[in-house]
């Protein structure tokens, strides 16, 4: 076939055209900004914990990908343009992993950056000195081993809540770890007890991760303070065996005084001292005894006080010489002789030591003096005094011992010492003397022959005439014995007595009486009874009780009583004293009273009507208040006393004030909130029946005819009668259907694929509604919170694109309230490229066909379906396809490419 120039070259010029629409096309396509992503890019994980990465790229269709990382994994998850991998026992302190795709014969990269975090499990304080003197420094170390990054970790040293010191590591390494501080402080009183700590604080809260925070066991730091020089010791030069003495041992300027211990010892016997304090001052005291068994002999002992303070010791000593000096013998041969008695009489002592005799000449050293005498009436009682003197350490010691001797005598009885006759006056008070003389002390008895009361010797003794008569007074000893008759006189005045005039008569009324007193005296007193009349015969009246007095004169005197007359009769009721009509207030302190007028006082007993057996008795005059409602009804009262008995029917009431629980006025009440308003009432117990009326706390409301909100609040009821009243706050609540008030997305807007998104469901009700959730169809790995109300997904898929439903629902009622969801990703508008390149290259596809159908015998012929098969046909995401194109590309449908999951496919063409 034979073509002409001018043909052959407009085909040659559609060709060339066609072609570089088609070349504009592909480049406009392969410049497009692929990339890769790394999510998360940077994290702060503990050590020892795991951590899941996304890769992903936007590349339409890249020819492999991967995650590179020193770190141990786990599991991998991918997809076409992503990948999910878990990293677990992150231990290194920085890691950068690299996510990787190969696209377009491009490397795309992602790098990230993983720092791990280490706890401060382990804060220690280097110990403190069990004890450290006051002025003296010292030191607090703190270790906190591994902890890190020691870019954000803080060391704080504290003396109880007080910082001391806080270091910070700025600037450093993330990979640096575990941390140490230091501290040089002077050690004070205020010291002493004082708590030390210290304190590790790893601060995360830039990362998101809050303060983390752990302290070392606190240690207490005792300081003290004890002067250099030894304790005042004070004690006795000298000590005798087995005597008392007191030995002190002073220190001052003690820092805790309280804590320090302080020993008292005499050789190697430790003594048991009283400890004194006061303020800085520690003193102690003991009472120091040595026996002769304890101490092989006489001689220096030495006594030692110690102090001790903080393991430090202050010491004084001091030598005391311990002796034996017993009191000297002093004795006779005889201790108790007889009048004309020879006595020797004898003085001794221990060796060595000087004695003196009073009467007796002084011996030699070491000799015992001695004397000898009869015994006469002198004699007796005669004290002989025996002193012994002793040198020790060039003192003079003395011991003394005193003997008195005793010379027995007869008794004697002479006027002087005993007198014969006494005159005493009734009423005053004597004493009847007699004292007889003698050894052994003569006992003196003096008693009535012809009895009556006696005397007691040498006793004051107020006089009455029985004591009048003649006594045997009788003086007697081991010597002896002698006798002699005392007389005793005794005046007295007028007397009046029970037997002659009884205080106390009882009359009883009707009958006759007459008052009348007889008088004791010498001579006979006379006696009259006042008011006038007392003496004659009277017929008793209630009005005839009283007191009478009387009085009884003589020549000696007079003397007077007082007679009480008592006038008794039957017993009676009067309205004052026993009500016929009475009400008792369950309660209350009211006490039923029914009293009776009677002499002697009537018992009265009171029962309900017609019941003998008195199972239901009321208190009467001084019974208790009743603790329960009595019976109302007639109850009958008797009053009776040894004259008679009287009785009187009582009408009873039991009444009650108002009372209010929980039954009767419930304290908490339920509404529904569209339903008929109800009545707000409440019941109350009592006698007479209560009023009860209830009112709204707050702001009053007008009456609505069916429930609201507003309609919840708190009313207080108050019932009352006539004997008090009783209150409740009652509190309204109001319950209604649950409304979804909010349903938001978190990001708002189109989520891309491999991200996350958030959907918050927020519901008003009363009681609180349950949460539910409708999702599309196929989306899975779905969270949600503890309540339900909210609802998560990670790494999210197109089939997570669609309509979310939260459903609010409580026993009212529910209420539903729906979002969309579009997961799309940047390769959308790549789609929309791809179609019109498509379209363009359909365009010169055609062009050449034509060119080469025309000029196919000339030219030669290019098969299209060979370059499909060689290789040079691309597959291109329909997601990612630029702008421009012929119609060849096929898209997916309206929600594939709002979702980005179809792809387009092109035909590129080059030339040999």
């Amino acid at each position: 076939m034979t073509f002409s120039r001018p043909l052959l070259l407009r085909a040659l010029l559609a060709l060339v055209g066609s072609l570089c629409l088609g070349l504009l096309a592909l480049s406009g396509a392969a410049q497009e900004p692929y990339w890769a992503d790394l999510q998360p890019r940077s994290a702060l994980v503990e050590r020892g914990g795991s951590l899941w990465l996304n890769c992903s790229t936007n590349c339409p269709r890249p020819e492999r990908g991967g995650l590179e990382t020193s770190l141990r994994r786990n599991g991998t998850q991918r997809g076409l343009r992503w990948l999910a991998r878990q990293l677990v026992d992150i231990r290194e302190p920085e890691a950068h992993p690299i996510c990787f795709f190969r696209c377009a014969r491009r490397t795309l990269q992602a790098r990230g950056t993983i720092l791990t975090y280490q706890r401060p499990d382990r804060v220690e304080l280097e110990p403190l000195p069990a004890w450290l003197p006051v002025g003296d420094n010292f030191t607090l170390s703190c270790r906190v081993p591994g902890a890190g990054p020691r870019s954000s970790l803080s060391i704080t040293l504290l003396r109880g809540a007080q910082e001391l010191s806080r270091r910070r590591f700025p600037g450093e390494s993330p990979r640096a770890r575990g941390a140490m501080a230091t501290y040089t402080a002077t050690a004070r009183k205020e010291d002493h007890r004082a708590n030390f700590s210290c304190l590790a604080e790893l601060d995360l809260r830039p990362h998101g991760l809050g303060l983390l925070q752990n302290s070392s066991t606190p240690q207490e730091l005792h300081t003290f303070a004890l002067a250099p020089g030894p304790p005042s010791l004070k004690f006795p030069r000298l000590l005798e065996f087995g005597r008392e003495q007191l030995v002190s041992c002073e220190m001052d300027k003690l820092f805790p005084a309280d804590e320090a211990h302080i020993q008292l010892a005499l050789g190697s016997q430790m003594l048991s001292p009283r400890i004194l304090l006061d303020g800085d001052n520690l003193r102690a005291t003991a009472t120091l005894t040595v026996k002769e068994e304890e101490v092989e002999d006489e001689g220096d002992q030495e006594l030692t006080c110690t102090v001790t303070l903080g393991g430090q010791n202050r010491k004084a000593q001091g030598n005391l010489t311990v002796y034996s000096f017993p009191q000297p013998n002093l004795t006779t041969s005889e201790p108790s002789v007889r009048e004309g008695t020879l006595v020797n009489v004898t003085c001794e002592a221990r060796a060595g030591a000087q004695v003196r005799l009073d009467g007796a000449p002084e011996p030699p050293p070491g000799e015992p003096a001695w004397l000898t005498l009869t015994a006469s009436e002198e004699d007796d009682e005669r004290v002989f005094t025996c002193e012994a003197l002793l040198e020790v350490k060039g003192e003079i010691l003395r011991r003394n011992r005193s003997l008195e001797l005793q010379v027995l005598y007869g008794p004697r009885l002479d006027e002087a010492g005993c007198p014969g006759n006494w005159t005493w006056l009734e009423g005053m008070e004597s004493t009847l003397q007699c004292w007889a003389p003698g050894n052994p002390a003569p006992v003196v008895e003096c008693t009535r022959p012809e009895g009556g009361p006696a005397i007691p010797l040498g006793l004051p003794l107020p006089i009455s005439r029985d004591h009048a008569g003649t006594y045997q007074c009788t003086a007697s000893n081991l010597v002896g014995r002698t006798t002699k008759d005392v007389t005793v006189v005794v005046e007295y005045g007028p007397v009046l007595d029970q037997s002659g005039c009884p205080e106390r008569r009882t009359w009883l009324e009707g009958t006759e009486e007459v008052l009348s007193c007889r008088a004791l005296g010498v001579p006979r007193p006379t006696v009259s009874c006042t008011p006038p009349g007392a003496g004659a015969r009277l017929r008793v009246t209630r009005e005839h009780a009283g007191t009478y007095h009387c009085v009884a004169t003589s020549p000696r005197g007079s003397a007077s009583t007082n007679v009480s007359v008592t006038v008794e009769y039957a017993p009676s009721f009067g309205e004052a004293g026993c009500p016929g009509a009475w009400t008792w207030v369950k309660g209350s302190d009211h006490r039923f009273s029914c009293e009776a007028d009677g002499n002697p006082e009537p018992e009265v007993l009171c029962a309900r009507a017609g019941n003998l057996s008195r199972e239901e008795p009321l208190p009467a005059s001084g019974g208790s208040p009743l603790g329960h409602a009595p019976a109302p009804g007639l109850y009958r009262c008797q009053a009776t006393n040894s004259r008679g008995s009287a009785s009187k029917t009582v009408t009873v009431r039991a009444e009650a004030p108002p009372q209010m629980d929980e039954a009767s006025c419930p304290s908490h009440q339920t509404w529904l909130e569209g339903a008929r308003a109800p009545a707000l009432t409440c019941e109350a117990q009592g006698n007479p029946p209560p009023r009860v009326q209830c009112s709204r706390e707050g702001p009053q409301r007008p009456e609505q005819p069916s429930v609201s909100r507003a309609d919840a609040g708190t009313f207080h009821c108050v019932a009352t009668n006539s004997h008090g009243s009783d209150s409740r706050m009652v509190t309204i609540g109001v319950e209604y259907r649950p409304l979804v008030a909010e349903l938001v997305a978190v990001p708002p807007g189109r989520v891309k694929p491999g991200g996350n998104f958030t959907l918050t469901c927020r519901a008003e009700g009363s009681p609180p509604a349950q949460y539910s959730w409708r999702t599309p169809p196929g989306a899975s790995n779905i969270g949600l919170s503890g309540n339900n109300s909210t609802l998560s997904v990670a790494g999210a898929l197109g089939s997570h694109g669609g309509v979310y439903e939260c459903a609010a629902t409580n026993p009212h009622g529910s209420h539903a309230l729906q979002i969309t969801v579009h997961v799309a990703g940047p390769w959308l508008w790549i789609v929309v490229g791809g179609v019109a390149g498509g379209a363009l290259l359909l365009a010169g596809l055609g062009g050449l066909s034509y060119y080469l159908q025309s000029t196919a015998c000339k030219k030669g012929e290019y098969n299209v379906q060979e370059a499909e098969s060689s290789g040079e046909a691309v597959c291109l995401n329909g997601s990612g396809a630029g702008a421009g194109g012929g119609t060849a590309g096929t898209a997916g449908t309206g929600a594939e490419a709002e979702g980005g999951g179809a792809e387009v496919y092109s035909i590129q063409l080059t030339s040999t």
